[in-house]
């Protein structure tokens, strides 16, 4: 299957990807309605103060529907560094390159930014996720056990230096 890669925002964005992370996690780990409007709101909140400039929102479009997206926030980058957020595919383009394409993306923003730390949360057991950040250089800083999505998981951070 065919995809194109498309920067920023398009209608109906927001809800497909709150939509793409709830089933997706739901049915790997249970994760519920909490996790779905944690995902919705602050995806809708990152849409309403985005800046072309600082940050980046890239879909994956297949025959014209979202596929997949990942995001960086860089509103905080001179605290924290950019943040790596909403990076999902669905299961029809998941393996197909779809996930790489979108990260080369993200990662070629944040060098071309001049960004020199970018971090991401995401939780332990996802060995596909992981692989592919370690193939771009991501390593894991810090782990913990927590209950941000929903339900108790072992919270990774991994970060990237420039």
């Amino acid at each position: 299957m065919g995809f194109t890669v498309h920067r920023g925002y398009l209608p109906g964005c927001i809800g497909r990807i709150a939509e793409l992370h709830a089933t997706y996690y739901h049915s790997l780990v249970g994760f519920g309605v909490s996790f779905e409007s944690k995902v919705a709101r602050e995806m809708s909140e990152f849409c309403e103060r985005y800046s072309e400039t600082r940050d980046g929102l890239w879909l994956a479009l297949a025959a014209g529907r979202v596929e997949g997206s990942i995001a960086i926030d860089g509103s905080h980058v001179q605290q924290d560094g950019a943040h790596l957020r909403w990076f999902i595919t669905s299961d029809i383009v998941r393996g197909t390159g779809v996930g790489t394409a979108l990260l080369t993306s993200a990662i070629d923003f944040c060098r071309s930014q001049g960004y020199e730390r970018t971090y991401l949360w995401t939780f332990e057991g996802l060995n596909a996720a992981r692989h592919l950040y370690e193939k771009f250089g991501f390593r894991l800083v810090r782990q913990e056990f927590g209950t941000q999505w929903g339900s108790q998981v072992n919270e990774q951070c991994f970060e990237l230096l420039a």
